[in-house]
């Protein structure tokens, strides 16, 4: 794998750790998936897509619901909770197009406190982490770290 013979071993077990402290937030481990795999999507990160995807069906995702993910607002099979949660993490992957709006804050926190809307925001800041360095490091779709 190009992703750990390229970079510093301490940035990259920094990122680790940051991904262990997400993924122990508390966060429902399949709206995690859902998350992860959505800005994977957006980020065009296939590598991440892949893993995501693979580990969401693991978990008990449906097959039915990660095919609509792309399309998630003309899907009914997510919740109030899950297209809120999702709606945030476009809007927060295209930051550079979306600058947040007031609009996109108050929706959010229609379905989450606070507190769990911080939780969501570094789990969405950290899969375009892991997704930036897949990308620029041309990690290929289907490798596992020390592959």
């Amino acid at each position: 794998m190009r992703l750990s013979k390229s970079i510093n071993s301490d940035l990259l077990q920094a990122t680790l750790n940051l991904e262990m402290k997400v993924r122990a937030s508390g966060v429902d481990k399949k709206l995690l998936h859902l998350i992860k795999a959505r800005a994977s999507q957006i980020n065009g990160c296939a590598y991440c897509i892949d893993m995501h995807m693979k580990e969401a069906r693991a978990d008990g995702e449906s097959e039915d619901r990660l095919y609509l993910l792309s399309a998630w607002r003309e899907a009914p099979q997510f919740n109030a909770r899950e297209r809120a949660a999702l709606a945030w993490t476009e809007t927060v992957t295209l930051l550079a197009d979306t600058h947040i709006p007031d609009s996109e804050w108050e929706a959010v926190r229609e379905e989450y406190s606070e507190e769990e809307v911080a939780k969501l925001t570094f789990a969405i800041g950290t899969i375009n982490i892991w997704n930036r360095l897949s990308v620029a490091f041309r990690t290929v779709p289907g490798t596992r770290p020390g592959a």
